[in-house]
């Protein structure tokens, strides 16, 4: 863990900001399922060893860090923004829209906000940090509970539909979970308005006429 992880936190502690909320999401890309946005306030000054941007960590890695976040967070809120708003008001929205009822669900409400690559003007006291998630640790934090939040979900999925692979892939565009849909079509938490789902969809609806 680099020193440069705190640089954000540490500036925020100094000009007397004690509830920094760091906010991240999990989920933009797959065909299926919904967008994970995570909100967590963490201990102000805290040291974290296992937490690092999620996409770095292993699944075992992802459960070590997500104990230690939880251990030393002062507060966590998920929220899900569904497939039926990713394809109502488009991935962006529904993502942006996520993180706002996160941030709003807090117990505690933060007195400075950082998000991974988001801007959302409604909040004044707000920073989008581009790649957030590598260079400040409460982006980190959240990273890691949306991730292990939404895989844990996707897993689940696999069990109401084992053709997809949905365990392995989490709902991303693999070369083998493109070749399910096409071969037994979208299911209900695909996004329909997400190629190639709607070539799914177009392919069985020719096929059923």
């Amino acid at each position: 863990m680099t020193s440069s992880m705190y640089e954000y936190e540490n500036k925020l502690i100094q000009m007397g900001k004690t509830h920094i909320c760091g906010v991240d999401e999990a989920g933009r890309g797959p065909l299926a399922g919904p967008v994970v946005a995570a909100a967590v306030i963490l201990k102000p000054g805290v040291i974290l060893n296992h937490v690092n941007d999620s996409k770095q960590l292993s699944e075992k890695q992802l459960m070590i860090a997500l104990e230690e976040v939880k251990r030393h967070a002062l507060a966590i809120k998920v929220v899900f923004g569904s497939v039926e708003d990713i394809d109502r008001i488009n991935i962006y929205r529904a993502t942006k829209e996520a993180m706002v009822a996160a941030i709003e669900g807090l117990d505690i409400q933060p007195d400075f906000i950082l998000t991974d690559a988001m801007p959302i003007p409604e909040y004044k006291n707000l920073e989008s940090i581009i790649k957030g998630d590598q260079q400040s640790i409460s982006i980190a934090a959240a990273s890691i509970v949306a991730k292990t939040t939404r895989d844990a979900y996707m897993i689940n999925m696999h069990t109401l539909f084992p053709n997809y692979g949905f365990d392995q892939h989490k709902g991303y565009p693999t070369k083998k979970h493109v070749e399910s849909l096409m071969t037994y079509g979208p299911t209900p938490i695909h996004r329909k308005s997400f190629q190639p789902v709607k070539d799914a969809i177009l392919k069985f609806k020719k096929q059923n006429t």
